[in-house]
């Protein structure tokens, strides 16, 4: 099945969630987060820098470095990361890739694909990850 979302936005959420899914005080390094999610290592790295620069993580240089949440998990949601990411264009950019379609000249699909991307921003505005910790904890295992 395809993604929603670019491969760095579904790895940038796998980390994230993992990071959520650890002690709020521990620091992870990048290979581990590699190593866990299965993400390629050169990938990850790319994807917590920028996820660093949206402050969405915070990292910490050194030997005993890595990186952890830049807040508490219970005040980021899923949609702050999709967000630093890939953008907002997502939602608003039309499904069939005609670039003259608005909310006044509708394409064939614009109300039904609408109606599909509002559920799927409420999804991810909804919870915290805080909210996804035993889940992820789980997918784990």
């Amino acid at each position: 099945m395809n993604s929603f979302f670019s491969k760095k936005c579904e790895y940038g959420l796998q980390a994230v969630l993992y990071l959520a899914a650890t002690d709020e005080d521990y620091i992870c390094s990048s290979e581990e987060i590699s190593n866990k999610l299965l993400i390629p290592r050169e990938f990850t790295s790319k994807i917590l820098q920028s996820l660093t620069e949206s402050k969405i993580i915070e990292s910490r240089k050194g030997k005993a470095g890595g990186f952890k949440l830049a807040k508490k998990a219970n005040e980021l949601k899923l949609i702050d990361v999709v967000i630093a990411i890939d953008g907002d264009e997502i939602f608003n950019n039309c499904v069939m890739g005609f670039t003259n379609c608005t909310k006044d000249k509708k394409c064939m699909l614009h109300d039904e694909w609408q109606g599909i991307l509002n559920n799927a921003m409420d999804m991810l505005s909804r919870d915290t990850l805080d909210s996804f910790k035993n889940k992820m904890i789980d997918q784990l295992q």
